[in-house]
């Protein structure tokens, strides 16, 4: 094991912990820093499989805006009152959701190693091409930016635009007097 496997093993054990605790806890308050904390965990992640554009808008968007956009609607909204540190725990949600996770982990053993040469991504004919005329089609000396803002800019403009669409809708919620 390389020492960015076992710093990816290490970052993603405390993502789960993390979000086990976001879905646990009975404080909404104290379940949001943990939602923040997971979201951080996995942009850590992202570096760490080089993949800064998709680890800086983890971080933007999960860790950030999404944090302070929660952190305003409890501002906003009633407390619950009670004296439990955890929510109650619904079995059959749980063996669903252990069945589902169970099934999902025994397909990774049939996925390439991280940054192995002889994956099918990295021996393909669209990544063969993206590689060798990005900068001459493009301009952008980043494939990955090339591939999201102009080979997909459609697909990345929508993205952006749903994002947008989704901040807009929440600031007009928070402003409602009226909360149930």
């Amino acid at each position: 094991m390389t020492a960015v496997s076992t710093t990816l093993a290490i970052v993603l054990t405390f993502s789960v912990l993390a979000a086990l605790a976001a879905i646990l806890l009975r404080d909404v308050l104290n379940a949001i820093i943990a939602f923040a904390a997971f979201s951080f965990g996995i942009a850590v992640a992202w570096v760490l499989l080089a993949a800064p554009d998709v680890a800086l808008t983890e971080a933007a968007v999960g860790a950030g805006i999404t944090t302070v956009l929660f952190l305003v609607t409890i501002a906003k909204t009633v407390r619950p009152s009670g004296e439990r540190l955890l929510e109650s725990v619904e079995w059959r949600s749980v063996a669903v959701v252990v069945l589902l996770v169970g099934s999902l982990l025994a397909t990774v053993r049939s996925l390439p190693a991280v940054g192995a040469a002889d994956s099918p991504v990295a021996t393909s004919r669209v990544t063969e091409y993206y590689l060798q005329n990005a900068y001459p089609e493009t301009g952008v000396e980043n494939v990955v930016t090339a591939v999201l803002a102009a080979y997909r800019g459609f697909d990345t403009l929508g993205e952006a635009t749903v994002v947008i669409a989704a901040g807009v809708a929440v600031l007009l919620v928070l402003r409602q007097e009226a909360y149930v």
